[in-house]
């Protein structure tokens, strides 16, 4: 560097106002990440403000994304509200990909939960027409995802085999006394509690058969003059009172 440059150099960085500097920098220091140096500056003192200036506002920016990250943070993983996304107003380049990144893992999460949603409100309202799609914006499903979507996907469809059968069978043996064995509920691929109320109304359309068999049989021989025969069937409650006063009303005819 010739004795001119150097005598240039020392101009331009005498042009730098060190107090303005030093306040700038306290400023950002404690937090005010809003001032600015002045850059009517030349040379390399206008330069140094500039990059100071620059640096200020990508240190505005990481505090703008730290408060925006902050607030979706707590607006989708604490409130529930899926439909919040991160914004930065006009930043660009790796901010605006980091914005994006954010923004699109938030859908991602989302999607599914709002398809189990939908699925479980339509159950809910009596709708076992509906299902969990397992592949969303052309992608499949994957992971603990793709386990829910089956899941949930399992139990709709057991619930829609389940629900036709028993309502076939109360209508059949109650409505249209359709007794015997083609009232029985037949329902596979079904366990737990859905195997327990699957048998239990087989169970009740069973009895119910054999008992009003039985009923029938004894009221058909009496009307046909035999009193020979009693109804021997098991029963509880109002249906052991019908067979105990029939089969006393056929002793006294007998006598």
């Amino acid at each position: 560097m010739t004795a001119v440059s150097r005598k240039k150099a020392k101009a331009d960085a005498a042009s730098l106002d060190l107090d303005q500097l030093l306040e700038t920098l306290a400023a950002v220091r404690s937090g005010n990440f809003s001032v600015r140096m002045p850059t009517e500056g030349t040379g390399i003192g206008g330069e140094i403000a500039a990059t100071l200036n620059g640096i200020i506002g990508i240190i505005a920016l990481n505090e703008h994304l730290s408060v925006e990250l902050s607030r979706v943070g707590n607006a989708v993983g604490k409130e529930g509200k899926v439909n919040q996304r991160v914004a930065l107003g006009d930043a660009a380049g790796a901010w605006t990909f980091c914005v994006e990144s954010i923004n699109t893992l938030i859908t991602d999460l989302a999607q599914p939960t709002t398809a189990t949603t939908r699925v479980i409100r339509a159950v809910a309202n009596g709708d076992l027409s509906q299902r969990i799609p397992t592949e969303l914006d052309g992608r499949p499903l994957q992971g603990e995802f793709l386990q829910t979507a089956q899941i949930v996907n399992v139990m709709v469809e057991q619930l829609g085999s389940f629900a036709p059968e028993v309502t076939r069978v109360a209508r059949e043996v109650g409505t249209e006394g359709k007794l015997g064995g083609q009232a029985q509920a037949q329902v596979t691929g079904v366990a737990g509690t859905w195997r327990d109320l699957t048998d239990n109304v087989n169970e009740l359309a069973a009895n119910l058969t054999t008992q009003v068999r039985a009923i029938a049989e004894v009221a058909t021989a009496v009307t046909k003059g035999d009193l020979t025969r009693s109804i021997a069937v098991e029963a509880q409650g109002e249906v052991a009172i019908l067979k105990d006063n029939i089969n006393l009303s056929r002793k006294r005819e007998a006598t």
